[in-house]
């Protein structure tokens, strides 16, 4: 089964006392699941840091409190992420209806099996077009939030890297996460020295076009802007059991705007 709802929330998602809103497209539905595109620039939870920083779970907690005729059309009382995308991630985001179906699926999730797959463009080239990274990972010490490389009190992290197309300087992964650490993929990127376009955090810089295209002009007085600014990191597919009825299903979200007009760039300039 694939997706099956190419659908919007009819809700414009607005955080209170700002001008922020987010319209949420629908990937697939069914009484059990709820899977959504999560738009980069958008936490998934609140930042154990900073709680008022909008994020999706609470727009979401709160349209379905207010009774909101999208969460009342769909008799929602009850919706939870079973993983999560970082703040810059666009891509599949997979809600359960349930207590019951969230329990499920968050073993699912925990099952070190390659439910998850996602593209990432990085600087530099691996030296092979399949690789692993098994890497424990933990928590900076002096970097709140920040994960690293750490073998002595990490945990256990796994990733499956594919060699997807190959730039000048560059390169477009595939990447499949067998466990489901924060920021791993963009650690593991890093630990393989190929961090993550956009990543600032580690080791990645913005995409410019001044660096691609050999006859680039700026006009006098205005600034460059990059090609993509974020993490170059997005959600593609989930493929796994249905958590109730076993059936296989696959999930998939397109490519955001930024990504396809960086990677089409890269194909003209940097071939």
């Amino acid at each position: 089964m694939t997706n099956h709802a190419p659908d919007f929330l009819p809700l414009k998602l607005s955080w209170p006392g700002t001008r922020e809103f987010w319209q949420i497209e629908v990937l697939f539905e069914d009484e059990h699941l709820l899977a959504l595109y999560k738009p980069a620039g958008l936490l998934t939870s609140p930042d154990r840091f900073d709680p008022n920083r909008p994020n999706l779970m609470r727009l979401l907690h709160e349209a379905i409190a207010q009774g909101k005729p999208w969460a009342k059309q769909r008799g929602l009382t009850y919706l939870m992420n079973a993983h999560r995308l970082d703040f810059d991630t666009s891509g599949v985001l997979l809600l359960a209806k349930s207590k019951p179906v969230l329990v499920k699926l968050v073993e699912l999730f925990g099952s070190e099996k390659p439910l998850k797959q996602y593209v990432a463009l990085v600087h530099g080239r691996p030296s092979q077009d399949h690789f692993e990274v098994d890497a424990k990972l933990g928590p900076h010490p002096a970097l709140p939030g920040v994960m690293r490389v750490d073998p002595a009190r990490g945990k256990k992290s796994k990733t499956v890297f594919d060699v997807l197309e190959v730039f000048s300087g560059y390169t477009l992964l595939k990447c499949t996460p067998l466990t489901g650490r924060t920021h791993q993929i963009r650690v593991h990127l890093q630990y393989a020295g190929t961090p993550v376009v956009g990543d600032s955090t580690y080791g990645g810089a913005p995409l410019l076009l001044s660096r691609l295209k050999p006859d680039y002009k700026l006009k006098r007085g205005q600034t460059e802007r990059p090609l993509i600014n974020r993490t170059a990191l997005h959600a593609e597919r989930l493929d796994l059991p249905h958590p109730v009825t076993g059936e296989r299903i696959i999930i998939t979200a397109p490519w955001p705007k930024d990504l396809t007009v960086a990677v089409k760039y890269l194909r003209r300039f940097a071939k």
